[in-house]
């Protein structure tokens, strides 16, 4: 095919490449010319068979879930270290990471009036707890913050209960992070909220909240999509709604955790690095196994099977399973500052934290030129349909290091089913399918090592500077 004008510039000056490389332009898109039949070789090996979900049920089941500060998330961590190790893989250590440590402690809601009820419900990390014997209180149901605005008059010593739909994460999740202070702002005295999903079967779904400095800290818990919808009927058929909520939450001091780290150093570049990985922490409900130990083990699977096939690129290709990017994304930030030296050798950074679904291919955040590049990598991840390369992607983890000017990729996957069991006990390994999971290593592995192995690194895009 033709070669674009900007496409032909990238290659030209961003990949500098050898005269081979160039002739090879003539006949066709260079990189799909001199990649394909490795590419091809990569998806092979990495779906050969469910060893990537094998080790992933072996971590989850082993281990459960890995809230920052937890004796499990470090019991895990020492144990992927030593699998790396026994892998055979490069320079593995745990890179040093202080992370809050937030306790729930035991809790529960029940409905008191219009008739008793047990409520399923989930604290919200890094909620306060209840005063000892809880909260009872009458509860007032509103739709959104404009509502509660409106009915601030009669805010004042309830508990105030968000019933709102889920429209999408980035909408709705504003009430989980901001409604408990703007309940307290109203003089609530207690925060419910609808469980952020998009699918339930009367499970909770807990997650972050941020309180505000300037208004008093008020115990904050997410229901049951079911319940709450109930508890805003019986308030519309005019009956008077009583909750008791007791929570135990504490927030202890900062304990050591680590950000896991392990590499296949380049032949030629070592110190140009591709890093790709995932959050090895998680809530501490379910296994933590879609979000996002299933992207941290196909992360790692990624370069094991680079490994396997004898692959060595011009680059060093690291993984990093980063700490704490539920309740505080110390780990992006403390990898950030451990590597502030090479951020700029560092060619790009992928991430994985949507479910290890079905792969449809990459979000990439970068100049035109990089851009150019990626697509034509991406098309060799036509056979199992990965090949999709949309702008705009990253992830928390890479935020960090994207503020620096790194490229940054984000998978992109069949997220369906991902917000059914996001943040809540139904997180577990039996909701992801062995084979995506596989197609997910590959997707990581073909990118990971074409980028890594390019003659010239990704032409990075302008920074502003103060």
């Amino acid at each position: 095919m033709r070669l674009s004008p900007v496409l032909a510039a990238a290659l030209a000056g961003a990949l500098a490449a050898p005269n081979a490389l160039a002739a090879q332009a003539a006949a066709g898109d260079p990189i799909r010319v001199r990649y394909q039949a490795v590419a091809d070789r990569i998806i092979a090996e990495a779906t050969r068979d469910s060893s990537a979900w094998q080790r992933l049920a072996r971590m989850v089941d082993t281990f459960g879930h890995r809230l920052s500060g937890s004796t499990s998330l470090e019991q895990a961590i020492d144990w992927v270290l030593a699998e790396m190790r026994r892998d055979g893989l490069e320079n593995v250590r745990g890179e040093p990471v202080m992370v809050p440590r937030w306790v729930r402690g035991s809790e529960s809601a029940e409905l008191v009036s219009p008739r008793p009820q047990r409520l399923p419900m989930l604290g919200l990390g890094g909620s306060v707890g209840t005063p000892r014997g809880g909260i009872t209180a009458e509860v007032l149901v509103v739709s959104s913050f404009a509502e509660l605005q409106a009915r601030a008059a009669e805010a004042r010593g309830k508990i105030v209960l968000f019933d709102v739909p889920f429209t999408g994460y980035g909408q709705t999740v504003q009430y989980r992070a901001g409604g408990p202070s703007a309940a307290a702002r109203a003089g609530a005295v207690a925060c419910l909220i609808r469980s952020v999903a998009a699918y339930s079967i009367r499970s909770p779904h807990t997650g972050a909240l941020r309180y505000d400095s300037t208004v008093q800290q008020i115990p904050a818990a997410a229901l049951a999509a079911e319940d709450a919808m109930m508890l805003r009927r019986m308030q519309e058929r005019g009956d008077r709604v009583v909750v008791r909520l007791t929570m135990e939450a504490r927030t202890l001091p900062d304990a050591p955790s680590r950000n896991v780290v392990a590499e296949i150093v380049g032949s030629e570049r070592p110190g140009e690095v591709v890093v790709v990985g995932g959050h090895i922490d998680s809530w501490d409900v379910g296994q933590g196994a879609m979000d996002d130990g299933g992207g941290v083990v196909a992360a790692w699977e990624a370069l094991r099977v680079i490994q396997r096939l004898g692959l060595r690129p011009r680059r060093t290709v690291r993984v990093a399973g980063w700490t704490n990017e539920e309740n505080g994304l110390r780990g992006g930030n403390a990898y950030r500052d451990a590597h502030a030296a090479e951020l700029d050798s560092h060619v790009l950074a992928i991430e994985t934290d949507g479910g290890v679904f079905r792969p449809l291919g990459y979000g990439f955040t970068g100049s035109d030129s990089a851009m150019a590049i990626v697509r034509q990598v991406g098309s060799l991840l036509q056979s199992i349909g990965a090949d999709s390369i949309a702008r705009g992607g990253g992830g928390a983890d890479i935020g960090p290091l994207m503020q620096r000017g790194v490229p940054g990729m984000g998978l992109i996957v069949d997220g369906a089913r991902y917000f059914w069991f996001h943040h809540s006990d139904g997180d577990t390994v039996d909701k992801l399918d062995p084979r995506e999971m596989a197609q997910c290593v590959a997707t990581l592995a073909v990118m990971a090592y074409v980028v890594a192995d390019l003659p010239g690194p990704l032409p990075r895009a302008a920074v502003a500077t103060r």
